[in-house]
């Protein structure tokens, strides 16, 4: 490995260039590396002959004495350049300078005559073709246009704009073209300035907006935008994407123009010109786009590396650049074809070359180009070769040994077989690419292998090479072979007992199973030998009844998946339906439409039971609502008429004890009203027993069955709700001889108050 400085590259590249009519012009090559050597120029791919018109200069320049763009001969020199430099390590190729003529054309847009009020805005405009880009100026009245006056803008296209104008800014106008090719003149046009300035109120306009723009880093863009109103509008200027436009390099020219000098790749993007009415939401806007192209450059160089014979060379180049440059390889200066051995991926930014040779020593090439430049970087292959390797082993055979398997063999080297330290075996799928290969290791006293674990029905192909300290044989000569087929895998299989006498098998499909073109089906009864089947199944098929089954033995079922190459091993399941018969005879069918009947009955029955029983629910709530709502208004008449004042005595004609009651004839008038008490339901109501007082003063108990039979019946009331009073009827005879025994003693006051 040679260092830097001995690596063949390019110091100076021809660039691109405008060249002048009948001018002599120099294009620019100097290479470094290890002479000799040799520069030679292409144009448009073309290698160029010394002439007397063009011819290469003593450091490698080339050399045109007189730039024509159109011969005689009708051939031309413009077009595109490239120096070519070779030593005995390779040849590289330098990037292409594209050479245009300097031209100028006539003026296709010409300024106009204008009438514009004064204050108002005036605009000319001229436009022409050239190479280089024309400069323009304006004259006034055939004088240079004062461009130090605030209101006079010059726009790099051949825009003139005129702000607040006077009445001295009347004229004749005209625009100057001029580039290293020509200078021309546009016609005249005259500016005409009215009247006083108006203060009619005028909205806010855009005369002209931003034009599409297409340029390259690091040039200037403007982007013009005039407005007229009155009041006179504000400009603005914004992204549409909503990212700020920044301050560095950025410029207002006039009353509303934008630049931006010294433009990147970021600048690209649509720009909006606004025009605002001042204090108002009024607002007019145009927009533009402008794309900003980067040439290519290189991110990451490809290096210059060594290796030895049969190995992997891998080459690495990343360019950027807008738009994304196409990467292009070259080998010693010719495009780079790719191989079963030399492939290129990730974009094109990445070489890789196997298995090496000295057949690939060179110098490589990396082209990255766009719209915007091209540029290029070379890296030189060297491959490594040691005198008394060994030869390429010899006798190389394959053999099949099944569908997964297949034993290689071979042959020591023929020469240089001492210094062997190992065997190494390339294995790769014959469909597959190169870089998919694998290797196995094998001993230097060892002449076969045994590689397991590919894949059945597959071509493989093998090579080998012998291995010493101090590098590898060349590859022997490839073999290639095919696994055998293979039977399909063994199926899951599942068995369900449908009833009595049909059992159903059920199996899952499977990528295990490998390519099979179907299933068979066997079942017999366990105790005899023959069975029942094959019951040949589509691939797409995953269920089996087997139907009329005897109940009373066990069965085996067994199924097996099938290909071209033959049945694959079975998977057997034994099944019983004895048990199914058992719980049929535990559990005898239903008469399932009774059944149903009687649910349907049953469930009637339920509904109009439920239905009676709210109703019942409900009609004793109301019973109960309304007879203890009666039981108030009996207890309450029963209260007026305990609490009825006692009448005198003089007034009194009733005998015997009186409680705060009535006679049976007062009652009888009260059942005609319907007031009849229930004296059960008083009781009840007021449960007492006959006093101690009573029973020692020997009154009888109203209850009491001796007690004799009278009209005026006596309810048993609390103490602390009446009176108790005992008088002497009038109605009774008077005895004259004394008391009766049975009378009670007078008493002129309440025998007991309560």
């Amino acid at each position: 490995d040679f260092g830097r400085s001995s690596e063949l590259a390019f110091v100076v590249e021809p660039s691109d260039d405008i060249a002048v009519q009948e001018q002599p012009l120099i294009l620019y090559c100097q290479v470094e590396g290890i002479q000799p050597i040799t520069i030679t120029w292409r144009k448009n791919g073309v290698m160029i002959v010394d002439s007397e018109n063009a011819f290469m200069l003593a450091n490698g320049s080339l050399y045109v004495s007189r730039f024509q763009r159109v011969r005689g001969d009708g051939s031309s020199d413009e077009g595109e350049y490239d120096c070519m430099a070779q030593n005995h390590y390779g040849l590289v190729v330098s990037r292409k300078a594209k050479i245009q003529a300097a031209t100028m054309s006539d003026f296709h847009i010409h300024p106009q005559n204008a009438v514009v009020e004064e204050g108002g805005v005036a605009r000319f405009q001229c436009q022409i073709h050239g190479l280089p880009e024309p400069v323009i100026l304006w004259h006034k009245n055939s004088m240079p246009v004062n461009t130090d006056n605030e209101r006079y803008t010059l726009l790099p296209k051949g825009v003139l704009q005129i702000t607040g104008l006077r009445a001295e800014d009347s004229g004749i106008f005209h625009c100057v073209a001029t580039n290293i090719a020509n200078v021309k003149f546009s016609r005249e046009a005259r500016l005409t300035v009215s009247g006083s300035h108006s203060t009619v109120y005028k909205d806010p306009m855009i005369l002209v907006g931003p034009e599409n723009l297409t340029l390259t880093v690091h040039q200037t863009a403007v982007l013009e935008c005039i407005a007229t109103g009155n009041p006179r509008p504000i400009v603005s200027w914004s992204r549409l994407d909503g990212r700020p436009i920044g301050v560095e390099g950025i410029q207002v020219l006039g009353t509303g123009n934008l630049m931006i000098s010294d433009l990147t790749v970021q600048h690209s993007g649509i720009y909006v010109c606004a025009a605002n009415k001042p204090g108002t939401r009024v607002r007019r806007t145009a927009q533009g786009s402008l794309v900003v192209q980067a040439p290519a450059e290189f991110v990451q160089h490809p290096q210059s590396i060594s290796r030895p014979v049969g190995t992997t060379a891998i080459f690495t180049c990343v360019a950027q650049g807008e738009p994304p440059p196409q990467i292009t390889w070259l080998r010693n200066g010719q495009i780079l074809e790719t191989s079963d051995h030399i492939k290129l991926k990730n974009n094109n930014s990445t070489l890789s070359i196997y298995g090496i040779n000295q057949a690939d020593e060179a110098i490589y090439q990396c082209l990255a180009e766009n719209s915007a430049g091209s540029t290029q970087a070379s890296a030189r292959l060297t491959v490594l070769w040691a005198d008394g390797l060994p030869s390429p082993p010899q006798g190389v055979r394959a053999e099949t040994v099944s569908a997964t398997t297949i034993q290689v063999s071979w042959e020591k080297p023929l020469q240089n077989t001492k210094e062997i330290i190992g065997y190494v075996l390339h294995i790769r799928k014959a469909a597959d690419p190169v870089e998919m290969e694998y290797q196995e290791a094998v001993s230097k006293s060892t002449f076969q292998q045994l590689v397991t674990d590919l894949e059945p029905s597959t071509s493989y192909s093998f090579y080998i090479k012998a291995y010493t300290s101090r590098g590898a044989s060349k590859a022997s000569e490839v073999t290639v072979v095919s696994t055998l087929g293979e039977v399909p895998a063994m199926p899951s299989l599942f068995i369900k007992v449908i009833n009595s006498t049909t059992v159903q098998a059920t199996w899952e499909p499977s990528i295990k199973l490998g390519q099979h073109e179907g299933f068979k089906l066997y079942y017999r009864k366990v105790h005899l030998s023959q069975y029942t089947g094959p019951v040949l199944l589509a691939s797409n098929v995953t269920a089996y009844n087997i139907t009329h089954l005897d109940a009373s033995v066990v069965y085996e079922v067994k199924l097996l998946a099938y290909n071209q190459h033959g049945d694959g091993n079975s998977t057997v399941r034994f099944v019983s339906l004895r048990e199914t018969v058992e719980r049929t005879v535990l559990n005898p069918p239903c008469d399932c439409m009774k059944d149903e009947q009687n649910n349907k009955t049953s469930t009637t029955g339920i509904i109009i039971g439920i239905h009676i029983g709210v109703t019942c629910i409900i009609f004793c709530i109301l019973f109960l609502m309304f007879g203890y709502r009666g039981r108030l208004l009996m207890c309450k008449n029963v209260q007026e008429q305990l609490s009825t004042p006692q009448i005198p005595r003089s007034q009194r004609s009733t005998t015997g004890l009186v409680l705060n009651g009535a006679t049976r004839r007062d009652r009888d008038d009260r059942d005609l009203n319907g007031k009849q008490l229930d004296m059960n339901e008083l009781e009840r109501l007021f449960p007492a027993s006959p006093s101690q007082e009573q029973q020692e003063k020997g009154i009888p108990s109203a209850h009491s069955p001796s007690a004799p039979h009278d009209e005026t019946q006596i309810s048993t009331l609390p103490l602390d709700e009446f009176s108790i009073i005992e008088e002497q009827s009038d109605a009774l005879p008077k005895n004259t001889h004394g008391s009766s025994p049975a009378a009670p003693a007078p008493d002129h006051g309440p025998a007991n108050e309560g």
